[in-house]
């Protein structure tokens, strides 16, 4: 077991046992070894915890604790990790071998910046690839001017020094399914920020995420997390009612259904591939009927590619 690493790779997991063993994989193959793994078992009833037992590296620390959520198993991470820099990653995710490597040297060479993500690859859950993401800002100056109106993270592909995430007090536990977005901005005036303009991670799309499409999630959602990102803070009352929102989602059609429906947007404004597009539509039509969003997208999976793109240019957010 290392005592002093450069880094600590910090992975929350929860059930993940069908995608788990090959994330631990890609963290153990990276170019950089100076590092420990930090696994937060957080109540999985599956089998995730004995497949991270079955692997013998010392650089690997199993934590254990009760199913408490994201943040909290972050912030349990956080605690028992012993390097100054922190590179967050998923446990149904996968990491390019240069990972480390690439944002390490970015960090060492540029002691002004805090924090550091890039793009990335979407996978389907059976690792097709789905489309490749680019960050909506890479600059610290792009990063700044959108950073109250957009999360310009991907939070599996951040790196970041501890000590400016320790100061702001660790990740906002209230903040239910965007604790990372609200950390970004209680560290933004700590030192610049900067996302690589390449992948450094397969991203991987699937129905179990705890993470849909936030259009499935409802208006009250929406305002609840915009308010509190232009406060800068939330509330334990905005939290549970965050939190009651997402318990009456989390159910198979509504994962489903945003799951499917996600995947036919991206085979028509990312990855064009309109037969594929229909193909999920369709499946998020059958699991959720009354969804009238989701025939306008069948319909335009039948107009031209460059129709669809203008449309995805003029207004992102809608398809």
């Amino acid at each position: 077991m290392k005592t002093n690493p450069c880094i600590t790779v910090l992975m929350p997991a929860y059930n993940t046992e069908k995608y788990i063993g090959e994330a631990i994989e890609s963290v153990l193959q990276q170019t950089y070894t100076d590092f420990e793994l930090v696994i937060v078992n957080d109540g999985s009833t599956d089998g995730t915890r004995a497949i991270i037992n079955s692997y013998k590296d010392e650089r690997i620390i199993l934590i254990d604790q009760p199913n408490m959520g994201v943040a909290a198993a972050l912030n349990t991470g956080l605690k028992y990790s012993k390097a100054p820099y922190i590179a967050r990653f998923d446990a149904d995710d996968v990491c390019h071998p240069q990972r480390l490597e690439k944002q390490i040297k970015f960090l060492l060479e540029n002691p002004e910046y805090i924090l550091v993500g890039s793009d990335a690859d979407y996978i389907l859950e059976n690792n097709d690839f789905l489309f490749h993401f680019h960050c909506i800002a890479h600059s610290h100056k792009e990063i700044m001017e959108k950073l109250y109106f957009y999360c310009p993270f991907m939070h599996p592909t951040v790196m970041y020094k501890k000590a400016n995430v320790a100061n702001a007090g660790g990740y906002p536990t209230d903040a239910h399914n965007f604790e990372d977005y609200l950390l970004w901005t209680a560290i933004a005036k700590q030192g610049k920020f900067c996302n690589l303009a390449e992948p450094l991670i397969k991203y991987r799309l699937n129905p179990a995420s705890v993470t849909i499409d936030e259009r499935w999630r409802g208006r009250r959602f929406r305002e609840l997390k915009r308010d509190a990102i232009k406060r800068g803070h939330i509330t334990a009352e905005e939290g549970n009612e965050l939190l009651a929102i997402i318990k009456s989602q989390d159910v198979r059609k509504i994962k489903e259904g945003s799951y499917h429906a996600l995947c036919g947007k991206k085979f028509l404004a990312n990855n064009y591939q309109p037969e594929k597009a229909r193909e999920h539509v369709k499946k998020a039509i059958s699991i959720r009927p009354l969804r009238l969003d989701n025939y306008l997208l069948y319909t335009v999976s039948y107009l031209p590619e460059k129709f669809i793109l203008w449309l995805h240019r003029m207004s992102p957010n809608k398809l």
